[in-house]
């Protein structure tokens, strides 16, 4: 069957984001290219209409400013136009950046959700009560301890320390 009617021509990959963003860009940069162009040929009419005195060869030259600013104008707002486009491409795929990073965070959540989850089914709450209370009873015995072995023995209380030096 191949044969008769031959096989489909393999698809090339479609442009992502970022070739479409960097071909605008390469578009830009050569309509920048052209204004420059424009923009010193402008400077050449307008320094060849200051030289010249009123008559047909300036009107000639002015003419021809005209043109050279009309197309000036055009390259212009392509140029506005392909770096609107670019910012649109680069706000894309902005937002798409940070819906997958959205998305991992999220699954990240889930996944500590799930293991908290998990360890909590081992928590007994009643357990750690119960030894809540058994630590405190084992720290007022140890303050009891304490108390029983700060005692004095057989020295009055009201024993001043100048006597004792004495």
């Amino acid at each position: 069957m191949n044969r008769i009617f031959g096989t489909s021509k393999p698809k090339a990959p479609k442009p992502t984001l970022d070739d479409a963003i960097s071909s605008t860009d390469a578009r830009v940069s050569a309509v920048e290219v052209k204004i420059r162009k424009l923009d010193g040929e402008l400077a050449r009419y307008r320094d060849q209409m200051q030289k010249m005195r009123d008559g047909p060869g300036k009107n000639s030259v002015k003419q021809r400013a005209l043109r050279v600013l009309q197309q000036k104008k055009m390259y212009e707002s392509q140029r506005d136009q392909l770096m609107q486009q670019s910012f649109n491409m680069e706000s894309a795929v902005f937002a798409t950046e940070n819906v997958k990073n959205t998305l991992s965070t999220m699954q990240a959540m889930q996944d500590a959700s799930k293991a908290m989850k998990k360890q909590y089914k081992n928590v007994d709450i009643d357990k750690i009560y119960d030894m809540q209370d058994e630590m405190a009873e084992l720290l007022e015995q140890a303050n009891e301890v304490q108390e029983l072995m700060g005692r004095s023995y057989n020295l009055p209380e009201d024993v001043d320390e100048q006597d004792l030096e004495a």
